[in-house]
């Protein structure tokens, strides 16, 4: 899978660009503020129909513009599709093939990305909220099932909470509606439970040895916290668990006026030799462990989709010495893209550049760099 064509409008600070993409190694270089990290959001937006820098899609909009827009053709085993998004006063359209996708669960998950920029920090130190986010997200892209359970488990979480909140204000409601309430999100979040396990159960079997081979430090691992306390993740076993959770705590969570149990309150934890690192790591270790992290999840998309993920990797030789970054690199595979970001080419080894396509950029304006092999 690789992006063959980025065809720009009224996106951050461009105009208008239409750029050929190499469907290996595509460096971006330029001074900061220049629109290099403009490049890898519009790609990611164009996979996941959001950007991964703004709540806001009024953000991305260009100074004095009405609309903007993202295409791309996505060349998947020689087979091309073109794929949109057009923005224009609040509303977004997404189009395959000129096709119109009216939701987003139909849409996502055609096009697998991985990025990797100086913010994902907070993944690690961030809020709970935060690592949630980032787990739904990915395996929204490897399983479009999961972006659909995940919406209808918030919507039917808002529906319970309001009605605890009545509950807390002494009005009358239906109880029998309450508890079908309940029952449906239990069933929501068996999958969601599960799912998530899963997942965290193959980054760990790749994780620790990526980040051995890069800062040979070993036995890395993320730790999946819930409060189910259990070791199986069978749906029955899960099942029973968030039902006596809800029974035994119903006057709790009446009193609270929100639900209290459930996977809208996990989180996950980075450890090393049973040390947390976002309490004992240095920064360094910590960032290299979100990188780690986010290769691993190369094979999980290789195994689930039969094609690799576009790697997006946001000024990354600024983040790490070159010992690092060329430890970092044995992880890019010869048949997988990866568009990368910096300030500069000086501290790129040649035998990257070589191999690469390479673009300047300055002001918002893109130019070819021929230092590279730009016949991608």
């Amino acid at each position: 899978m690789f992006l063959e064509h980025l065809n720009l409008v009224n996106f951050r600070n461009y105009d208008s660009l239409n750029i050929k993409l190499s469907k290996n190694i595509n460096i971006f270089y330029g001074k900061n503020a220049q629109g290099k990290t403009n490049i890898l959001e519009s790609i990611y937006y164009l996979g996941l129909t959001k950007s991964y820098r703004t709540k806001d899609d009024n953000d991305i909009i260009k100074d004095n513009k009405k609309v903007f827009k993202v295409e791309g053709i996505l060349n998947n085993n020689n087979y091309k599709n073109k794929y949109l998004i057009k923005y224009k006063n609040n509303d977004k359209k997404l189009y395959i093939d000129d096709f119109e996708y009216k939701k987003i669960s139909d849409y996502i998950s055609k096009i697998n990305i991985i990025t990797f920029t100086p913010d994902d920090l907070e993944i690690l130190k961030g809020i709970p909220d935060i690592r949630r986010k980032y787990i739904d997200n990915e395996l929204s892209q490897l399983y479009s099932t999961y972006y659909k359970v995940n919406l209808e488990y918030k919507k039917i979480l808002k529906m319970r909470n309001d009605l605890l909140k009545q509950i807390n204000i002494n009005k009358n409601i239906d109880m029998n509606y309450f508890n079908i309430l309940t029952q449906y999100l239990i069933d929501k979040s068996t999958f969601i439970y599960r799912a998530r396990n899963k997942f965290i159960i193959k980054i760990n079997e790749e994780i620790s040895k990526i980040y051995e081979n890069i800062i040979k430090i070993k036995d890395l691992k993320i730790i999946y916290k819930n409060q189910l306390e259990i070791n199986d993740y069978k749906d029955d076993l899960i099942k029973e668990k968030l039902n006596n959770l809800y029974k035994d705590n119903f006057y709790k969570e009446k009193e609270a006026g929100v639900t209290l149990y459930g996977p809208h309150r996990d989180d996950y934890e980075f450890y090393i030799n049973d040390k947390n690192i976002k309490l004992y790591g240095s920064q360094g270790q910590q960032k290299l462990a979100i990188l780690s992290m986010k290769l691993s999840e190369i094979k999980i998309f290789n195994n689930q989709t039969k094609s690799f993920p576009i790697l997006l990797l946001d000024d990354v030789f600024s983040e790490f010495d070159r010992e690092k970054i060329n430890n970092i690199m044995k992880y890019i595979l010869d048949n997988m893209q990866v568009i990368i970001t910096s300030t500069d080419v000086k501290n790129i080894q040649k035998k990257i550049l070589d191999q690469s396509l390479i673009y300047k950029i300055e002001n918002g304006t893109i130019k070819k760099d021929n230092r590279g092999d730009i016949n991608g």
